[in-house]
């Protein structure tokens, strides 16, 4: 049993795998954040609804799944090792005084580069033909004014082959899609970029709005329909 994530479901060669780098708001008791409580039920700690919708689709749509079980305030797994943002001292206008001076190296050691690792070794031993890397977004940040309309994402940085497929797919469905949105895939896209990107393996970036992955029936209607969408994306890719 890791601290710094599980793995549910068995990944079978050219078959889908899902990867949720934040997934988790679980800060270990021997490190304090110094933040109101009320912050760790917020997008700066996880991504909300996605820890569920991996989950569902392991168990419902044989999608097996390598989950975050630490929150990104105490490391971002998301991030380069040089990056400030790995142990962020704020986060969307918060200050996480409890980061500010924190060691490194000892939460590299203790999260970051056992989770590439195990992540890694389970890619290796499957070989998946799709990866899809779940995250999702809040609506609005507390230091923009500007709105988010998008109700899905599709991020990518180099490699396009999934994302290309899946938007006019997700479009058809009648969402709001973002092209590389909220966000772009060539600022921020390390985990597909060292373990899909560098490795040749294709990928599907995608993020969810929050406020349409609150509930028990919303994280089934997005994991059937994720599961949907990959498959389809992973039969055009072969």
């Amino acid at each position: 049993m890791s601290e710094v994530f599980c793995q549910i479901g068995t990944p079978t060669p050219g078959g889908i795998v899902c990867v949720v780098d934040h997934a988790s708001n679980a800060v270990p008791a021997d490190i304090d954040l110094r933040i109101p409580a009320h912050l760790l039920n917020e997008h700066i700690a996880l991504d909300i609804g996605t820890e569920a919708i991996a989950e569902l689709l392991a168990e419902r749509h044989a999608i097996p799944a390598h989950i975050a079980a630490v929150s990104r305030l105490v490391c971002d797994l998301n991030r380069e090792e040089p990056a400030p943002g790995l142990v962020p001292p704020e986060s969307d206008g918060h200050p996480i005084l409890g980061n500010v001076g924190a060691d490194r190296d000892a939460r590299l050691n203790r999260f970051h580069r056992p989770y590439h690792t195990a992540l890694a070794e389970w890619l290796a031993a499957s070989e998946p033909g799709l990866i899809l890397s779940l995250h999702s977004f809040t609506p609005r940040l507390a230091t923009s004014e500007a709105a988010r309309p998008w109700e899905v994402g599709v991020l990518y940085n180099h490699d396009e082959r999934a994302a290309r497929i899946a938007i006019p797919m997700l479009e058809a469905e009648g969402l709001n899609v973002g092209d590389n949105l909220p966000y772009s895939g060539r600022d921020l896209n390390y985990t597909m970029n060292r373990h899909a990107e560098g490795q040749g393996r294709p990928y599907l970036g995608i993020e969810l709005r929050q406020d349409l992955a609150e509930t028990p029936e919303d994280y089934a209607r997005w994991a059937a329909l994720l599961a949907k969408i990959a498959q389809r994306v992973a039969s055009a890719l072969r």
